[in-house]
């Protein structure tokens, strides 16, 4: 069992930049690729990044890709959503997960999942 819990949301103008958090309970963290997603009201959950359990292997959405930076580290069982340049469109209530596997990306695949946090980017 893995619990997370996401931090670091908030208001932002665009251009600007936010850190998400998320900590994760438990001593398989290691084992578990990571990922963050988002949900705009009236839309989808949508990804956004994910890492794999070394940290070697990394995949972003185009919508970010070269913008944000997804890392972890496993000492702390900690992830990071580093977002740069941010543009309104990101908007949305940002969700890490996690998944007992080397590497995944689809949303179904994913276990564990966060409470959310709400990033806003005004215009």
């Amino acid at each position: 069992q893995v619990h997370l819990v996401e931090s670091g949301g908030g208001l932002v103008q665009a251009g600007g930049s936010l850190r998400l958090s998320c900590a994760a309970s438990g001593r398989t963290f290691s084992s578990h690729a990571m990922g963050w997603f988002r949900q705009a009201p009236g839309k989808e959950r949508e990804f956004v990044a994910a890492i794999s359990w070394s940290g070697g292997t990394t995949h972003y959405a185009d919508s970010v890709k070269g913008r944000f930076t997804i890392s972890r580290d496993n000492a702390k069982n900690m992830v990071y959503l580093q977002m740069d340049s941010l543009k309104p469109e990101d908007t949305a209530a940002y969700y890490c997960a996690a998944v007992r596997s080397w590497f995944k990306l689809q949303y179904e695949d994913y276990e564990y999942w966060g409470q959310g946090t709400q990033v806003t980017v005004s215009s």
